[in-house]
C-alpha cells in the first residue's frame, strides 16, 4: 500500500479505495497529489493531498500541520483557501509521513495559460484588484495562528542563506546592500504569506477562487506579499508587472480599500526589489540540492539558469 492509499485509509477508514491518484506538475520541495477517495459507504471524495518531498530545502518555513492551521485560520479571515479534511506532521502510520489533505477546487494554476489562454479572457483584468483584496484579508489574520509571531530581519536572513552556499554571487552582494542603505521604515508586523503570485492561485472564468501554498507564511512587513506578487519571474513574459495581469495602481488601491495599510509604491517598488533577489537565492539553494545529491532533479536543475536572470533582472532594479 503505497503513501496515497494509507492516507485515504486512515482519514475514510479501512475500506476506502483511491480509483484516481495523479501527481501534479510544479513543487520542488513538496509533493502535490489530486486523488478521489471512495469511502466505505460510497461516497466519492474530490481530494489534493500534499507531502514533504525528498530532501527539505533551507527555505522551507511551517510544516504541513502548521500549514493547515494557517489555511484553517485563512478561511477565517475570508481568504479563497481549499477546505482542510486533515493534516498530521507524525501521523500514526510512520510510512505515510507528515501531510495535509484538502478539497479539490476546480480551476487553472498554470500562469502561462492564466495569461494567454481564451478561457480566462474576462478574469485576467479583475486579477490584480483581487490579489489585493485577498491580500487585505492574508494580513488580517491573526499573529497567533503562526508558529513564530516574532519577525525576522529578512535581509540579515537571506545574506545568511546566501553565505552558506559557500559561492560568490557579485549582484546578490550588491543588491543586499543597496537594500540595506535604502531600507524603509519598519511597519507592524502582520501575517505574510510568503509566497503569494501567479502559479499558487487557482483561477476560473470569474476570477481567484482559491491561496494555495502557505508553507512559507511568517511575520513580517505586509507590503513583502505584495512585492512578491510583482517579481519579474511570475510575469511569464508579460509586460505586466502585477502576476503578469495588472498594475501597481490596480493592486495598491484594492489592497488599501479592503482595509489594507496604505501602500507607497516606492516602498513596494523596494519589496519587488527584495522579491527579485530572494528568488535568486532561492535558485542557488534549489540548483545546489541537485548538484550535491540532496534530490535528484531536472526541475531543480533548470533552476540554475534562473540565477543569472535573477541577476539580469536585479541590475535593472537598481540603476
Amino acid at each position: 500500500m503505497n503513501r496515497v492509499e494509507t492516507i485515504a485509509r486512515q482519514v475514510y477508514g479501512p475500506g476506502a479505495a483511491v480509483p484516481y491518484a495523479v501527481r501534479l506538475p510544479g513543487g520542488a520541495s513538496r509533493e502535490t497529489w489530486a486523488l478521489d477517495v471512495v469511502a466505505t459507504g460510497g461516497d466519492r471524495h474530490e481530494l489534493v493531498l500534499r507531502l514533504d518531498g525528498p530532501g527539505a530545502v533551507l527555505e522551507a518555513g511551517a510544516g504541513l500541520a502548521a500549514e493547515a492551521r494557517l489555511m484553517r485560520a485563512a478561511a477565517e479571515a475570508g481568504v479563497p483557501v481549499p477546505h482542510v479534511v486533515a493534516a498530521a506532521d507524525a501521523p500514526t502510520d510512520p510510512p505515510a509521513g507528515p501531510y495535509v489533505l484538502m478539497t479539490r477546487i476546480p480551476g487553472e494554476t498554470i500562469p502561462r495559460r492564466i495569461l494567454r489562454d481564451e478561457a480566462y479572457r474576462e478574469a485576467r483584468p479583475r486579477l490584480a484588484a483581487q490579489c489585493g483584496r485577498a491580500l487585505a484579508a492574508v494580513h488580517r489574520m491573526p499573529l497567533s495562528c503562526l508558529p513564530d509571531t516574532e519577525p525576522a530581519d529578512p535581509l540579515r536572513r537571506w545574506r545568511d542563506v546566501l553565505d552558506l552556499t559557500g559561492e560568490p554571487h557579485p549582484v546578490f552582494e550588491l543588491a543586499l546592500r543597496r537594500l540595506e542603505a535604502d531600507r524603509p521604515p519598519a511597519a507592524p508586523a502582520s501575517v505574510v504569506h510568503g509566497d503569494f503570485r501567479n502559479g499558487n492561485l487557482i483561477v476560473g472564468p470569474e476570477g481567484i477562487r482559491a491561496v494555495l501554498d502557505w508553507e512559507l507564511a511568517h511575520a513580517g512587513d505586509p507590503l513583502e506579499d505584495l512585492g512578491w506578487l510583482c517579481v519579474k519571474a511570475w510575469r511569464f513574459g508579460s509586460p505586466l508587472p502585477v502576476g503578469g495581469f495588472g498594475g501597481y495602481a490596480e493592486l495598491a488601491a484594492a489592497y488599501e480599500e479592503a482595509g489594507g495599510r496604505r501602500v507607497d509604491l516606492d516602498v513596494l517598488r523596494w519589496w519587488e526589489t527584495f522579491g527579485v533577489l530572494k528568488w535568486g537565492i532561492i535558485c542557488v539553494m534549489q540548483t545546489m540540492r541537485h548538484l550535491r545529491g540532496g534530490a535528484s532533479s531536472v526541475e531543480l536543475a533548470a533552476l540554475g539558469r534562473r540565477v543569472c536572470q535573477t541577476e539580469w533582472d536585479l541590475l535593472g532594479l537598481l540603476t
